[in-house]
């Protein structure tokens, strides 16, 4: 075959690819456009990761014999919430014997059970409401060494209260923004009213998705009158809303959503109509800020990623700080102004982090970045330990391990 007919079969066959290509590409944005696929692509909620493992005997995941107890919540709309509340270590440590006795397994009353008395009847006893990101269960990929990072400050006192959304894993629905919202505050109203820890003794931990969650809950419940206002709110790889993710968001770091088109401002703006699910974090977290300042309430925000998570660019969380800090001043602050300010007094802690503390009257918002820990592996990191400590005991000097 002469060199020319090699090169024309070359082309053609290329063209047919990239036809191809470009077809399901076109497919997949017709598909966005619809409610239930955009659904899934958002939270990836029918990708379980736990398929060969029962979430009912949580000592499969690594933890000790009842340490875990799995229970549910019902909804305020009907909806059943799969839970687990997980007991510090040094908590079990104490009362082992009579942990092991009881039977394991999902209960269908959490008040009989040893673990929640251990909590409810405590009064120094502190609670995590954790909110996870898309994709999986309570037990997927690295969220249990992240429970044991978060009570590892205090392995005596720190509980933590971890949920599956509605349509994740055993949780009963489909899941949706509105529905998210209602599933949280459902918790958070759990802990409050039923295990009667008061927003003193609560923090709120949200990851990825779960960050857009839980400020929309803080924001939700700081702006009612009276205003409810947790110990702290830590969120870890949080994005500025899902319009602009998904203007660089790949699944799996590989298919992209709408990174491509967003060359095309025109094209893009027309699609981003069919965005059902805004998750506007910047929006929230400046209503949050903007409440507790003219509310005289204190408040503390810790945000946290690192510089080579390839699933939310850590450039998202820079834009929510300087949205953070923005709203916490009358006259504002460019996000040019604020870069400058971090120039000359953030610390710097070489290989391990750069941090940048902005404080008000009222409160604190911290930024940490983290030059490495990916997207899921930071969870488990001693960075996450240190949030939470900090803002336990600056809300309780006397609370320390």
């Amino acid at each position: 075959m002469a060199a020319g007919d090699i090169a024309g079969s070359f082309f053609k066959y290329a063209s047919i690819l990239v036809a191809v290509v470009v077809g399901l590409y076109a497919i997949l944005l017709g598909l966005l456009t619809t409610s239930t696929f955009q659904s899934h692509v958002v939270y990836l909620h029918a990708i379980q990761m736990t398929w060969l493992k029962d979430l009912n005997i949580p000592e499969s995941f690594g933890f000790l014999r009842n340490q875990v107890t799995p229970f549910s919540i019902r909804t305020t709309d009907g909806e059943w919430l799969y839970a687990w509340h997980i007991l510090p270590v040094e908590l079990y440590r104490k009362h082992e014997m009579p942990l092991i006795e009881e039977p394991v397994g999902f209960v269908s009353d959490i008040k009989s059970r040893l673990g929640f008395q251990l909590l409810r009847d405590d009064p120094e006893a502190r609670l995590i409401l954790h909110m996870h990101g898309a994709g999986g269960t309570v037990a997927s990929g690295y969220r249990a060494p992240n429970y044991r990072a978060l009570s590892a400050g205090n392995p005596g006192k720190i509980h933590v209260l971890k949920f599956d959304y509605r349509g994740f894993g055993k949780s009963t629905g489909s899941p949706s923004e509105a529905g998210l919202i209602i599933d949280a505050l459902v918790v958070v109203d759990w802990a409050m009213n039923v295990a009667g820890i008061p927003p003193s003794r609560i923090l709120i931990f949200g990851q990825s998705m779960g960050t857009a969650v839980s400020i929309a809950v803080s924001k939700h419940l700081a702006v009612q009158n009276p205003p409810i206002v947790f110990v702290g709110t830590v969120l870890v790889a949080p994005f500025v809303d899902v319009a602009t993710l998904v203007s660089t968001y790949q699944i799996a770091g590989i298919v992209p959503i709408l990174s491509p088109v967003a060359m095309f401002p025109c094209l893009f703006k027309y699609l981003q109509r069919f965005i059902r699910d805004k998750f506007s974090t910047r929006d929230s977290i400046a209503q949050y800020i903007r409440a507790n300042e003219v509310n005289g309430e204190k408040y503390r925000i810790s945000i946290i990623h690192a510089e080579d998570d390839f699933d939310i660019p850590w450039h998202h969380s820079q834009l929510v700080f300087w949205h953070a800090v923005n709203a916490s001043m009358p006259a504002g602050i460019s996000y040019d102004d604020l870069e400058q300010k971090k120039l000359d007094s953030k610390a710097d802690l070489g290989a391990a982090v750069s941090m940048m503390e902005w404080k008000t009257n009222h409160g604190v918002i911290r930024e940490e970045i983290l030059k490495t820990g990916l997207h899921n592996v930071i969870m488990g990191y001693p960075v996450v330990t240190m949030a939470v400590m900090r803002f336990f005991e600056a809300a309780d000097p006397s609370f320390t391990a």
